[in-house]
């Protein structure tokens, strides 16, 4: 049951209505605006600046200017006579020897009293600047005394304390006997003791004496022995061939028909077991060697279509040429090498930096490209300058980098 004053009349339920929502709270987000202004990017700034830098920085940190060289090269034919100087003159040459021993055991056929000399090279060496000539029968003495002596007479050429004159001579010991086998020794020159040259020559040996011997050893027959040494030579052959090219210098060259090798038959020696002996053979190899650079310019200058004009040179390693001497391999003889070259050289000009810098030092791009043109010792030369907007050469030649590409 509703009472009167329960019933609103329409009129006043409008007017109530309005007034509560008029009291309502706005259920929307008032929009709020801050009074702050907006702030300036500067971490970005920074990292714009810093990779500005770095990418400057790294220009100039890898910037510079380099020419890259590939030497010229040049084959020939060769077919002239040459004539050489040990250790002087436009084309020295010098002498090197190797030795080895190879042995074989067979069965021997019985015994034989031997009285045999002990003989090896050695090489002499004089620090004078004269030349320093020894007669025949001079001797050297080892540090324990034992004598050896020189069958003629030689000529040391001089030197100095840094560069000696040298000549290889082979000695021979003063008496019979095993004990003068001696391994590799130094020696004086007893006849000189007393004299400024006392010091100023003197002699090495760079391998064993052989041949040396006293007493009863054993037999062998002679068509073993004769198998025995023919196979101990095709073994030492190889051997001595190595052994030759790993002495030769850095810098110098040993040509085929260079060198020669002789072999000697050395006393058999009783084995290691009753009833055998001990076959041995004795090989030494004897070269001549030139410096690379020398005997280069030599042969370029006798080839008269070259147009050589006495830029530095080099054989390669690949020239196929043949040394032939015109009165054999020189060995404790100074005198002239006489001998004549067949075959084809290849020739390697040598690129001097220092000498290509100077070229195009202060010049642009293209003035150095010209340059470069007028140096018979380049094939082909590829300039980089960094950064690249640069293109001309720094004034100073030490600032360029020439890199020589290998042929």
């Amino acid at each position: 049951m509703y009472k009167f004053d329960d019933i609103i009349p329409p009129s006043r339920r409008k007017e109530e209505m309005s007034a509560n929502q008029s009291m309502a709270p706005d259920s929307r987000e008032p929009l709020r605006l801050s009074g702050k202004s907006p702030r300036f990017p500067y971490v970005t700034l920074f990292v714009v600046l810093v990779v500005i830098a770095v990418s400057v920085g790294a220009l100039f940190y890898f910037s510079g200017a380099q020419v890259q060289v590939t030497p010229n090269a040049v084959s020939a034919a060769v077919q002239g006579s040459f004539t050489a100087s040990q250790n002087s003159g436009a084309l020295p040459f010098e002498v090197i020897t190797a030795q080895k021993i190879a042995m074989q055991s067979v069965a021997s056929s019985g015994t034989k009293n031997v009285h045999s000399f002990a003989s090896g090279p050695i090489t002499v060496y004089n620090t004078q600047t004269k030349a320093q000539r020894l007669i025949t029968n001079t001797r050297f003495a080892t540090a324990s005394g034992l004598i050896f002596r020189i069958h003629s007479a030689i000529t040391v050429p001089g030197g100095s304390q840094a560069k000696p004159g040298s000549l290889t001579v082979t000695v021979y010991a003063d008496q019979a006997g095993a004990s003068y086998n001696v391994g590799p020794s130094s020696f004086t020159v007893p006849g000189l003791a007393g004299t400024p040259q006392a010091t100023m020559v003197y002699a090495r040996s760079s391998s064993a004496f052989t041949g040396g011997a006293t007493g009863n050893v054993p037999v062998v027959n002679a068509t073993t022995d004769a198998q025995a040494r023919s196979a101990l030579i095709a073994a030492l052959a190889p051997d001595l061939a190595a052994s030759i090219q790993a002495q030769v210098p850095a810098g110098f060259i040993l040509l085929n028909g260079a060198a020669t090798t002789t072999y000697q038959e050395l006393t058999s020696a009783a084995g290691s077991a009753t009833g055998m002996a001990d076959v041995r053979e004795q090989g030494t190899i004897t070269a001549v060697i030139f410096p690379n650079a020398a005997l280069a310019k030599t042969v370029a200058a006798s080839l008269s279509g070259l147009g050589y004009q006495g830029e530095p040179l080099t054989l390669a390693t690949s020239s196929n040429l043949e040394l032939t001497p015109q009165s054999g391999i020189p060995g404790s003889n100074a005198s002239p090498f006489a001998f004549t070259l067949s075959g084809t050289a290849s020739l390697v000009y040598t690129i001097d930096p220092a000498r290509i810098a100077a070229a195009v030092s202060g010049k642009t791009r293209s003035a150095a490209e010209v340059a470069l043109t007028n140096y018979p010792e380049i094939k082909r030369a590829i300039i980089t300058l960094r950064p690249f907007w640069r293109q001309t050469f720094p004034q100073d030649p030490a600032s360029i980098s020439v890199v020589v590409v290998a042929h």
